[in-house]
């Protein structure tokens, strides 16, 4: 294994500070949604209700929900508007897309760990799990945002919508949170923190023994003199990073006003029944003579 004089593996640049700030806030607000919702979700339960209780009860456990997703919201948003300007501005290739390779790659690892080859495939920057755990949390966070829409405003939705569509998404939305959940507890978790530990998200970069296994064809790539991160022409740079600032502001201005209107204009499932005690009056009866 290649060493630095410090006797520390040498490691490899991975994420760059953006992703890595885009990262943070997926993690806490969707730990904070998870926390939130699965109680919501399983309320007639004892933990479910404990937690609820312990949370400060049901309204107040909805509006910490509805907080946590537009957080959500704005960091897909963010995401939309940096993966643009690395595509149109920096005209980066879009690595992360799904090719025909990552299937014989797939294919070529579950033979390797059934014993039927000698060597694991060579895999790019991002190999094909780490594609579909991309795109898996694309997928979620749309079916999420919609849904969370509509039982967020259920009013509004169905006078336009079938009433039949508030109850299809709050079982969507609910089980689409259950998936992901034990997609973050079984996939990720294992194959970021118990197969090896995977600083990459804090520190940026990769050890090269984790490039070696996993991203041998980046690895190749970096060593035989590949810069990290295309550097584009400063010239066409400047030129197309103002025409980019100025449609982000215009778009993602837009899309926030959107997303503050459609989390403000209606309050109806975040409030609950008031509690009224009344006291009723019965007359006291005469006995008969």
């Amino acid at each position: 294994m290649a060493a630095t004089k410090t006797g520390l593996p040498k490691e490899y640049p991975r994420f760059r500070v953006g992703a890595r700030i885009e990262h943070i806030i997926l993690l806490v607000s969707f730990t904070i949604l998870a926390i939130t919702g699965l109680p919501q979700k399983y309320a007639l339960t004892g933990w479910g209700e404990s937690m609820i209780a312990w949370m400060g009860g049901i309204e107040q456990v909805r509006i910490i929900h509805r907080y946590a997703a537009f957080v959500l919201t704005v960091g897909a948003i963010y995401h939309i508007l940096t993966s643009a300007y690395r595509f149109y501005v920096k005209h980066e290739r879009m690595q992360i897309l799904l090719t025909r390779q990552d299937w014989y790659d797939l294919k070529d690892t579950v033979a390797y760990n059934l014993g039927f080859r000698s060597d694991p495939p060579k895999m790019p920057k991002f190999n094909f799990g780490e594609k579909i755990e991309y795109w898996a949390v694309v997928w979620g966070t749309v079916i999420m945002a919609i849904t969370g829409f509509l039982l967020w405003n259920p009013i509004a939705a169905t006078a336009v919508l079938p009433g039949q569509f508030i109850p299809a998404s709050k079982a969507a939305h609910g089980w689409e949170a259950v998936l992901a959940v034990l997609s973050v507890l079984i996939w990720h978790f294992y194959n970021v923190l118990i197969k090896h530990f995977n600083p990459s998200m804090c520190t940026g970069k990769l050890p090269r023994e984790q490039m070696e296994e996993e991203h041998q064809l980046e690895l190749e790539r970096l060593e035989g003199g590949g810069k990290p991160w295309p550097q584009p022409n400063a010239a066409d740079l400047h030129r197309r990073r103002i025409i980019f600032i100025v449609a982000s502001v215009i778009v993602g201005g837009t899309a926030l006003a959107l997303v503050v209107w459609a989390a403000t204009f209606e309050q109806t499932a975040v409030t609950t029944i008031p509690r009224v005690t009344r006291e009723i009056y019965v007359p006291l009866s005469t006995p008969l003579p």
